[in-house]
Parts: C-alpha cells; sequence; structure tokens
C-alpha cells in the first residue's frame, strides 16, 4: 500500500509521494499507473519528495507517461504548501532541489496558517538555442520561422529548466491543440522534445495560453511554460516585465526582473485528496 497526496497548481495536478516515509523502487512505471484515470489515480504525472544534501528539500517529476522531467514550476509550489502544511518545516523561505537546480520558494500562510500561495525564484531564463535545446546555430532564437504540418510559424524558444517554444496566435480558445501540439513536440528542431504554449496578448499586462506538454499533452497549466511565456512577451516587446499569465486552470503573476536576470513566478497552490492505493497490481 502507498499513501500520497493528489495536489494541483491551477490545475496542473500531479500525485505527490512524501518519500522520507515512503520507498518508491520504480516511479517510472509507477508514474505510469497512477496517472492513469481509470485505472490508477488520474494526474499529469507523479512527484517524490526527497531528502536533500544541497537544499531543505529535493523534488523529482515524471510525465504521465514514466518519462522524467526536469522541473515544474506548479509542483514546486505544491511541494512548498506541502513541506509546510505537513509540519516538515516551519519556514517560510525553503530551498528545493531539482534536477535544473536549485529553486527558492517563498511561503505564504493564510489566517489558519496554510499554504495559501507560493512564490518561486525560476532562475534564470536560457536563451541561448543549444542550451535550451534548439536545433540552430543563431545567438537566440526569437520570433524565428519554423514550419509545422505544412504551416509556417513564428517561433520564441526558452528554456525554464526545460525547453519551450512560444507562438503567438489570435485565438487559442479554437486552437485544434490535440492535432498540432504532438508535431510541435517532435519536431526535428527539438532534440529532446519541446514544450509548447500558444499564446495571444490581451494587453501589455495581460496574456493568455494553452500548452502542450511533452509527455503529457495538454495540460491545464504549466508553471514553466508561464515564464517562458512571460519571456517571450518581452523580448518581443508585447507586454512590461509584469504579467498576468491566463492559463486554463487560473492565473499565475510572473515578473521577469531583468538586472538581476531573475523570473518569479507567484501563484495558489491546492490540496485535492490523500489517499492510500494499492499497487501490487501494477501491470508489467
Amino acid at each position: 500500500m502507498l499513501t500520497f497526496s493528489k495536489m494541483h497548481g491551477i490545475g496542473n495536478d500531479y500525485i505527490y509521494i512524501n518519500c522520507f516515509k515512503e520507498t518508491v523502487t520504480d516511479p517510472e512505471k509507477l508514474s505510469v499507473f497512477l496517472s492513469d484515470v481509470r485505472f490508477g489515480v488520474g494526474s499529469d504525472g507523479l512527484v517524490l519528495i526527497l531528502p536533500s544534501e544541497v537544499a531543505d528539500f529535493r523534488m523529482r517529476i515524471f510525465n504521465a507517461d514514466g518519462s522524467e522531467a526536469m522541473m515544474c514550476g506548479n509542483a514546486t509550489r505544491c511541494i512548498g504548501k506541502y513541506v509546510y502544511d505537513m509540519g516538515m518545516t516551519d519556514k517560510t523561505e525553503i530551498s528545493l532541489e531539482t534536477n535544473s537546480g536549485i529553486k527558492y520558494l517563498t511561503l505564504y500562510p493564510d489566517a489558519n496558517n496554510k499554504i495559501e500561495s507560493v512564490k518561486v525564484d525560476m532562475g534564470k531564463a536560457i536563451l541561448v538555442p543549444r542550451e535550451i535545446p534548439v536545433n540552430s546555430d543563431l545567438e537566440r532564437f526569437i520570433a524565428q520561422p519554423v514550419t509545422v504540418d505544412g504551416k509556417e510559424y513564428a517561433m520564441t524558444c526558452v528554456s525554464m529548466g526545460n525547453p519551450h517554444a512560444v507562438i503567438y496566435v489570435d485565438d487559442v480558445k479554437g486552437l485544434d491543440l490535440e492535432k498540432i501540439g504532438s508535431k510541435f513536440e517532435n519536431h526535428e528542431r527539438f532534440p529532446k522534445r519541446i514544450n509548447t504554449e500558444f499564446v495571444h496578448c490581451i494587453d501589455r499586462q495581460t496574456v493568455e495560453m494553452r500548452v502542450w506538454e511533452r509527455g503529457s499533452g495538454e495540460t491545464l497549466a504549466c508553471g514553466t511554460g508561464a515564464c517562458a511565456v512571460a519571456v517571450s512577451s518581452i523580448l518581443n516587446n508585447l507586454t512590461d516585465t509584469q504579467v498576468t499569465v491566463k492559463l486554463l486552470g487560473g492565473d499565475l503573476q510572473i515578473e521577469w526582473d531583468r538586472e538581476k536576470d531573475r523570473v518569479f513566478m507567484t501563484g495558489p497552490a491546492t490540496v485535492v485528496f490523500d489517499g492510500v492505493i494499492d499497487i501490487t497490481e501494477i501491470k508489467e
């Protein structure tokens, strides 16, 4: 039997396992099982909360298809809430080790001393194509033409610890994302696949987006994707440096401090339910 919590950050939902108490031997297979809405719990993937030798806590994150991701902005906020609400820390400033380096979280308790929202220092935006990675010899990949499924798009690429391609469209609601998303994800430009954000700019402080995440398909929200969208929008002179990013699951506040070259994300974290599941029936 395995004890877990299901949490979401504006609709980006994962199964969280406290590996201070539980042992997970095959997280790839477990993520596939738990993410299945019929045979498991249903989620965008699996997050392990682990001890760290270099930070307060460590996270590992696995997509619904079992592939390991570098990090997830929405998941970092949920971890902040989890460790505080569960009494694993009494600090409101914590560090979190990820596969993309150490992230720094500021936790905001509500009147009941439960975490309502979390601000995450997401670090530097990576803009060099080979570091994202994108197959290109350019110094930056901003508003560059790319052909997908016979149509040319202007694409800006940013990594926030994982790779993102940002495409601006007139209408995100009517977009056939199921058709086009996987074709961007597996395009030859991207040696490690790509997360793709389709964005409509409402004004200089507000954008709306939909996201296709590699390994998971369309999700209701993506924290690193929202950060990449804000950076891309600023680079393309479409918004100011503080941006409200409206996703299907809710809003995130993103700020790019260009002087310090740091991106900050603020948003909510929510517990859906806690549970126990028998994992002896995981299929080979």
